[in-house]
């Protein structure tokens, strides 16, 4: 059988860790091959040696039968390889047009810029996948699941024939989901090979055609998805069967740890909250439903102190910290896993210890007579990388910078978690994570509740807020639309709401 990309025998070592050990993967023409795993497990790096961003230690590549040498992404660009990021490669000052063509460029008589050409070319190629984008607007200026859509037509632009997706919808909405979705089926369909690395089941079953499994590192398999199961799929990532329901009694609330009154934010004449009202109790976890850019991020920013409050109240465990900073706020009881780890969870060039220490670094015993101490530090950090399962190539030592998009993420998580907030805001908490993961996370969070701390979550994923919350909050357009709990609800009812409908007609 012919392959258009096979990786024969690949080892790839970081230092001390096999990132990739004696792995090899063989995707056949035109299909939607699934990369599956848990953080850590190798698929990113195994992607990055295919796009030419590192090189294998060990192994051959054979793009069409023959074997080729990748040594960096323009390497992989003339063997019409392509690959959109799961952290975007975008300058947030170009315009989309700038971005596409950055590297690319057509000139004209004196070596200037053909924007004319370049312009008609993109608009070409939107029209042709109906990939609809602004190519005048900044990227700074454009949502997420435009950026991607931006990253795609990037790699068109680059004529890729092997288009490979690295967790393509950990940022996106239900309904982006279905529209990316249509939109790699038809690339398949106009015989462009597909790798989607992914840590969600349902849409490998939904749309790969093969599935290739590896476990800390090494391959375990590689199996058709038609033929198997969601549960098997997950045994054969994790090695042990998974809960896919997340276990919790009823929960027991106390008295309003978060208390929000009359909060309004304005950017000019634009009202992007209006009137938000609502409280969030001790041993509860209300979750926030709606649709990306529907006054979510907004609404966080303000609460936790990225945002100045303009107008309204703000009340944590009785103290008003409406005019707080965030320093006096974390000192109160705030926990806060941020929607973009990167932006604003994580420092990237310092090691992991001292990312796990952000908020304690000038507390004993982390620090004393303005002197850090080291050994305490990492003995935290020791403690907190095995707790979490954080996965790295030096441990404690690693620049936080070079873990995977997911320990990144548990990182956070064993930061806040650990620090018992009394009032801990949870923004996508589980992005990017693989489905042992997951469940894991669940579990500390049904944990952290238990212990009679308040917990506002937030969530596109509507699963996620149905299993997790004991409350749930719609929001649409900057207001809070809807207030329900998940016995009384369905995904149905909260997709009507979080698009604006006011009803329950139709609900089943």
């Amino acid at each position: 059988m012919s392959y258009v990309v096979e990786m024969l025998n690949i080892t790839k070592r970081f230092g001390n860790l096999v990132a990739n050990d004696n792995v090899t993967l063989q995707v056949k023409k035109g299909e939607i091959h699934a990369l599956l795993g848990e953080n850590g497990a190798g698929k990113s790096t195994l992607m990055s040696i295919l796009f030419g961003l590192y090189n294998a230690d060990e192994g051959i590549i054979k793009i069409n039968g023959q074997e080729v040498q990748i040594r960096n992404p323009n390497d992989a660009n003339a063997l019409r390889i392509g690959m959109v990021h799961q952290h975007f490669k975008l300058v947030d000052v170009y315009t989309v047009l700038e971005n596409i063509i950055l590297g690319q460029e057509s000139t004209k008589k004196w070596s200037f810029l053909d924007y004319e050409k370049a312009h008609k070319e993109v608009s070409e190629l939107c029209e042709k996948y109906n990939l609809k984008v602004d190519l005048d607007k900044k990227v700074k200026d454009i949502t997420v699941s435009m950026q991607q859509k931006v990253e795609i037509i990037k790699m068109l632009y680059r004529d890729a024939d092997i288009l490979i997706f690295d967790e393509p919808t950990a940022v996106l909405t239900p309904h982006e989901i279905d529209e990316l979705m249509k939109i790699i089926r038809g690339f398949a369909k106009d015989g462009k090979t597909i790798i989607i690395i992914s840590h969600k089941l349902d849409e490998i079953k939904q749309i790969a055609d093969r599935c290739t499994i590896l476990r800390r590192g090494k391959l375990v398999g590689t199996v058709n998805v038609a033929d198997t199961t969601i549960e098997k799929l997950a045994e054969m990532m994790v090695g042990h069967s998974i809960s896919f329901n997340v276990a919790k009694k009823p929960a027991e609330p106390t008295k309003p740890l978060l208390v929000v009154k009359d909060l309004s934010l304005y950017k000019g004449d634009k009202e992007i909250l209006s009137d938000i009202n609502f409280e969030v109790r001790g041993g509860e976890i209300v979750g926030i439903a709606g649709v990306d850019g529907n006054g979510q991020t907004e609404l966080i920013n303000v609460l936790t102190g990225l945002t100045k409050c303009q107008k309204g109240q703000i009340i944590f465990n009785d103290v008003d910290v409406t005019r707080k900073s965030i320093k006096e706020k974390y000192e109160i009881g705030m926990g806060h896993i941020p929607e973009d780890r990167q932006k604003h969870g994580l420092v990237l060039d310092y090691p992991l210890s001292y990312n796990l220490i952000l908020q304690s670094f000038k507390k004993r015993p982390f620090q004393k007579y303005s002197i850090l101490q080291e050994k305490s530090i990492f003995e935290h950090s020791e403690k907190l990388i095995d707790k979490f399962d954080i996965r790295t190539s030096n441990r404690s030592y690693t620049l936080t910078r070079s873990m995977s998009g997911g320990n990144q993420q548990k990182a956070i998580i064993a930061r806040e978690m650990s620090r018992e907030p009394n009032v801990l805001f949870a923004v996508q908490p589980t992005r990017g994570l693989d489905i042992g993961a997951v469940e894991y996370i669940h579990k500390q969070l049904v944990e952290h509740r238990d212990k009679g701390h308040a917990i506002l979550l937030v969530s596109f994923e509507i699963d996620e807020v149905l299993d997790l919350s004991d409350r749930i909050l719609v929001m649409y357009n900057g207001k809070i639309v809807y207030e329900t709990t998940p016995a009384n609800t369905s995904a149905y009812e909260l997709g009507l709401y979080m698009t604006g409908a006011s009803g329950k007609k139709g609900v089943n």
